[in-house]
């Protein structure tokens, strides 16, 4: 995400970071640790996001934020394997929720969902149609 912004942070792109515990309760952090986490553990080595990160949100089941359940709503699921449910923390299970940290949705400058990516979707990809967008 660094590496867009650097591509692109000077055209009207940000990227914005939200952090999530739903998937295999991976982030148990606090908010206010959100950002030394990501120095120091993962993925460590000193990173510092180049974007805003917010404070943690849950982007499924009964009490998701509504930013997701409208990007949900707006673009189609990108992957048909909903993954093993023991690992997700959220209820209920719906087709298009997002199935794991780092699906990505690209949002025009007025505010419209423009594409969806899934977790594996190489970057390449998302930069091509970031351009497109710009």
């Amino acid at each position: 995400m660094n590496a867009l912004m650097e591509m692109f942070g000077d055209l009207s792109f940000t990227v914005l970071g939200f952090s999530c515990n739903q998937f295999g309760l991976q982030s148990p952090e606090v908010n206010h640790e959100t950002l030394n986490v990501l120095k120091y553990v993962r993925p460590g080595g000193g990173f510092m996001p180049k974007f805003p990160v917010f404070a943690k949100v849950e982007v499924n089941g009964i009490n998701e934020d509504p930013l997701f359940t409208f990007l949900k709503e707006s673009l189609p699921f990108v992957n048909p394997v909903i993954g093993d449910i023991k690992k997700f923390y959220w209820s209920p299970i719906k087709v298009n929720d997002i199935r794991w940290n780092f699906e990505k949705f690209l949002i025009t400058a007025d505010g419209m969902p423009f594409k969806r990516y899934e977790l594996q979707c190489p970057i390449e990809k998302v930069e091509i149609d970031i351009a497109e967008v710009l």
